[in-house]
């Protein structure tokens, strides 16, 4: 596959998938006998595993940590299990965050509500 498919497929520019390759995150992208890349399954799921983890909030180096982990075999399983798990717990506490900022939204919604409420009524002549 192209890079401008894989680009298309995945959402990502094809500028951003030639960066990842340069620096390490996309390892092995194969190339035709005229040097231009031909992405297989192998990379295809390397450009899918990379974009989850960049939306998950994971850093362009422990991606990168990641990867070369993965090269060096069985043996960083524990390595790599403890990255994708401090991962894990980086997200638990941006949606904690999140759920509190969510929160102090909803309070301010209700308290223009009650504002408003208030308003109305005052305006609303005596029966």
């Amino acid at each position: 596959m192209k890079i401008a498919e894989v680009s298309k497929r995945y959402g990502v520019s094809t500028d951003t998938l030639r960066y990842y390759e340069r620096i390490g995150l996309l390892r092995h992208v194969p190339r035709n006998g005229s040097g231009i890349r031909d992405y297989d399954e192998a990379s295809c799921n390397a450009v899918e595993f990379v974009k989850c983890m960049r939306d998950a909030g994971m850093s362009i180096e422990s991606l990168v940590e990641y990867m070369e982990l993965i090269d060096q075999g069985d043996s960083t399983r524990e390595a790599r299990k403890e990255l994708l798990a401090r991962q894990s717990i980086a997200i638990r506490e941006r949606i904690a965050d999140l759920e509190r900022a969510l929160e102090r939204l909803q309070y301010k919604i209700d308290h223009y509500d009650d504002i408003m409420a208030d308003s109305e009524r005052a305006l609303r002549p005596e029966e």
